[in-house]
């Protein structure tokens, strides 16, 4: 997938609501969202670190500063730098919601949970979970996850989402 495709793709999971524009309202209901569908109690303090990550990440992908970011402000933003300063660890605190054993690792359940509450379609999460899992272990690693993501916001590439091409 082309850089602009890959990120045009991030983008419209990310504006939930589909008016073009990802508002801060609906990009800080991701944490609240993600943690009542994953099971967590709202005053749980992985809920409260993933609130902070995020209210980073937007203030950072907000470059103007008015509570709306469009596909173009979105698009100069992403990338492999914004990335490691803020969205790993708004991602990371994702992961750590939906590992519920809090062991680094996520097995198939919970990586479908959490595609799931990203807004990835529920039908693939299989063929996703596959091409991460290549020791065979049933398990998918925090870092592992992590650096797919930012393989396809980077560059457009990854695993994940070369096994769902070839699949469907």
């Amino acid at each position: 997938m082309d850089l602009m495709a890959a990120r045009e793709r991030v983008f419209r999971t990310l504006d939930a609501d589909g008016d073009g524009v990802i508002s801060r309202e609906e990009y800080l209901a991701r944490p609240a969202r993600a943690a009542a569908r994953l099971g967590r109690a709202a005053d749980d303090p992985r809920v409260a670190v993933a609130r902070a990550a995020h209210e980073r990440v937007y203030a950072s992908m907000d470059g103007d500063g008015d509570g709306r970011v469009t596909l173009e402000e979105y698009a100069a933003w992403a990338g492999a730098q914004s990335f490691d300063d803020v969205c790993r660890e708004a991602l990371g605190s994702l992961f750590d919601l939906a590992d519920t054993d809090a062991d680094g690792a996520l097995d198939r359940t919970e990586f479908a949970r959490l595609r799931e509450v990203l807004g990835n379609p529920a039908g693939n999460a299989t063929e996703a979970f596959h091409a991460l899992d290549t020791d065979g272990d049933g398990r998918v690693g925090r870092d592992e996850y992590l650096n797919e993501i930012r393989a396809f916001v980077s560059d457009g590439t990854s695993r994940m989402y070369e096994a769902l091409v070839a699949t469907g």
